[in-house]
């Protein structure tokens, strides 16, 4: 059973999601430049890991241990890199809402072929009917609010 602290914690941490596309439009605007935004952005989250690293007795990484690192695994910055200047670029765009649907949208999609394939070297989960239905239910959501937004 999935400790609920843990999905608490989820959850929460995906409430702040429209607030990085919202706060990062804004200093965007401020400073007249959508990648200096996320130049900001990324610079107060290393400086935020590195102090929660060393408050959490952690340490920092040794550097060194990268290189055995396989060039796949530095996928992740990329991602995150994408996905916070689409949502700085995208949320003043289509709105915050739409660019959420949207995201949420891929993740969905993406996380069943993860599992259902084992994609980057996660387990394999074959995908089920049930899964397949709620996929369904969450699209069509995504073209009732395109509907509603007169898209």
């Amino acid at each position: 059973m999935i400790n609920i602290k843990y999905l608490i914690w989820a959850l929460l941490a995906g409430s702040f999601i429209p607030v990085v596309g919202i706060l990062n439009g804004r200093v965007a605007r401020a400073l007249g430049e959508p990648l200096h935004a996320s130049v900001l952005l990324f610079g107060v989250a290393i400086l935020l890991a590195i102090m929660v690293a060393l408050l959490a007795g952690r340490g920092l990484p040794d550097i060194g241990q990268f290189r055995h690192l396989q060039p796949v695994e530095y996928l992740a910055g990329f991602v995150v890199a994408f996905y916070v200047i689409s949502a700085t670029v995208l949320a003043g765009k289509i709105g915050v809402a739409n660019f959420i649907v949207m995201a949420v949208s891929g993740q969905i999609i993406f996380s069943l072929l993860i599992d259902h394939f084992g994609l980057f070297g996660a387990p394999i989960r074959p995908v089920n009917l049930l899964q397949l239905g709620g996929a369904s239910l969450l699209l069509t959501g995504l073209v009732i609010t395109q509907i509603a937004n007169g898209k």
